[in-house]
């Protein structure tokens, strides 16, 4: 075979320059039959053959032979050793030229060849787009669309090239939606389907082509796949329940395509996803408090829902989830309950309906993404209810969870989020039980902590809720405040240049209410802060300028 080979290479060079067609192909033939039998050996032989650089020259569009050079270089280049030279040889651009070719043959082979000298290179992928081959495939598709092969192979390319970010803004300028949606209805085949799915999902990552596939119909789709499967327990059939209804909550996080598919509340997609969340079938439990909290993204939407009973279907599902519960499912119903409670009107309405007694129900959970939604749900319902907040202020035992989730040193988003509650439970309640509790409890380092966040929002929070403290609790705080530092820690926000006007202003603010105890009136004695506060007269910002001045007149008359 190998001498064989030599031969066919050696006459293959000859008649690559004649370009006698008849014994080109013969040639081509001979080459195609060896690659088959021995893909890797005939491969290195070609390569040490020099025959890759004239293959450009024969990938024309008036050669019977091209599509067999094309089948050559598709072949070659399922070995990684050969993708450089395939690429060195510049056989790139006149492939990439043949996807104007009426022979579906040729795009066929040619968008092998393209698949595979590309395959897993970004920077190459990156080349194709910048030369347009985007908008040619997707035409492609359409024009072929009975072609079994060569619409596999136009997925194929689209599921490699849609990985790239820098290919959705040219998938958005073609009809891909549409061939898409079309291709998909008249899919049967399982395998078939799933190879769509591949294409869609990061597609759908693009707002503007998360419209264009709502508008397709691609929703309808979706649910209609729901229905068909929802009760198989065939393995691709749940596996294809999943991928839509993922699909289907993908699409709901562009905010145009969300707002068309919830048509004030009246939409049918959002009465069947309501239908999602009693059903028994934990993956579409999920889909639907997904969907919902991703309904949940603006105030209309939010007091439309909780109007029309939402509220009660979502703790129903979180009740059937509290002992040994589907923990994604809990993460979901929580994150929906949390973009509820953001509008004002709706708070009341969510405390009355029994929402904070049903969150308090996962506090045992030991699963940080299920405490960091639980804890944002708590934060957004009490925002400015103070009778809300000094209830949970109150319970001892949320309070100590809190406190011991303000160390969740490997949980940011738990510790952030626990110290949030703490100093809203105060700011929000302004009651000295709700202190008292948050004091025994050992919560009062946590909220000093706070104060010296990297999060401007996290330090003036902490420091709204230290000042009320200071003002109605001192004599219990006292101690911790003390071994917490806060005085130096004050003089320290002062002092610095980059703290923001509002921490400079409630650090003064602070002071003045520390002055209440003997201990804490001395430390701030010991620290100078006068020649601190002194140059704060002249800040650009009045607020602080005058809070300075009043600040500099209270320590002056208690010195």
């Amino acid at each position: 075979m190998a001498d064989n080979l030599s031969e066919t290479l050696k006459k293959l060079k000859i008649t690559a320059v004649e370009r006698t067609e008849d014994s080109l192909e013969g040639c081509l033939d001979c080459l195609l039959q060896a690659l088959a039998q021995n893909n890797m050996e005939t491969s290195e032989k070609i390569q040490g053959s020099g025959i890759l650089q004239l293959f450009a020259n024969l990938l024309t569009p008036q050669s019977s032979c091209t599509a067999k050079v094309a089948n050559i270089i598709a072949e070659v280049a399922k070995n990684e050793f050969m993708r450089i030279p395939c690429v060195d040889a510049g056989l790139i651009s006149p492939l990439v030229q043949l996807l104007n070719s009426k022979d579906q043959e040729v795009l066929l082979q040619t968008g092998r060849a393209l698949g595979n000298v590309c395959y897993d290179s970004h920077s190459l992928q990156a080349q194709l787009i910048n030369m347009g081959v985007i908008p040619t495939l997707v035409k492609l598709l359409g024009i072929h669309c009975q072609n079994a092969a060569l619409t596999e192979m136009c997925l194929v390319a689209f599921g490699n090239l849609a990985e790239l970010e820098s290919s959705k803004e040219q998938f958005a300028s073609t009809n891909i939606a549409e061939e898409l949606v079309k291709l998909f209805k008249k899919q049967i085949e399982h395998d078939k389907r799933e190879m769509i799915f591949e294409v869609l999902a990061p597609l759908a990552e693009n707002d503007a082509i998360k419209l264009q596939l709502v508008e397709a119909g691609l929703v309808e789709c979706l649910l209609e796949i729901v229905q068909q499967k929802v009760d198989s327990d065939k393995e691709d059939d749940i596996a294809e329940l999943k991928t839509a209804s993922d699909l289907m909550v993908l699409l709901l996080l562009g905010d145009e395509s969300m707002q068309k598919l919830f048509e004030g509340g009246k939409g049918n997609v959002f009465q069947k996803v309501l239908c999602w969340i009693p059903s028994n079938n934990h993956q579409l439990q999920l889909a639907g408090a997904l969907a919902i909290a991703n309904f949940a993204r603006n105030d209309g939407n939010c007091i439309h829902m909780v109007d029309n009973g939402i509220v009660e279907k979502l703790m129903d599902l979180l009740d059937r989830h509290v002992e040994d519960g589907n923990v994604t499912v809990q993460h979901a119903a929580l994150s929906a309950l949390r973009n509820l409670a953001i509008p004002v009107v709706n708070k009341a309405k969510m405390l009355s309906a029994g929402v904070t007694e049903a969150v308090l129900k996962f506090l045992k959970s030991e699963m940080p993404p299920v405490q960091f939604k639980l804890l944002g749900t708590l934060r957004m319902l009490i925002d400015a209810q103070a009778e809300a907040a000094e209830q949970l202020g109150k319970n001892v035992k949320l309070v100590e969870r809190l406190v011991e989730w303000c160390e969740a040193k490997d949980h940011a988003g738990v510790m952030g989020e626990s110290n949030r509650l703490l100093s809203a439970l105060i700011r929000h309640s302004k009651s000295k039980d709700v202190i008292k509790t948050i004091v025994q409890s050992g919560g009062i380092k946590h909220l000093v902590t706070m104060a010296t966040s990297e999060h401007v929002i996290m330090q003036n929070e902490a420091l709204v809720a230290l000042a009320l403290i200071a003002a109605l609790e001192l004599g219990t705080a006292e101690k911790d405040l003390e071994s917490a530092k806060l005085v130096q820690i004050l003089h320290r926000l002062l002092a610095d240049e980059r703290s923001a006007p509002e921490i400079k202003y409630n650090s003064m603010v602070l002071i003045c209410a520390l002055m209440g105890s003997e201990s804490l009136h001395k430390e701030v004695q010991d620290l100078a802060f006068l020649d601190v506060v002194s140059k704060l007269r002249n800040h650009e910002n009045k607020s602080v300028a005058q809070q300075a001045s009043l600040t500099e007149q209270r320590l002056t008359v208690e010195s």
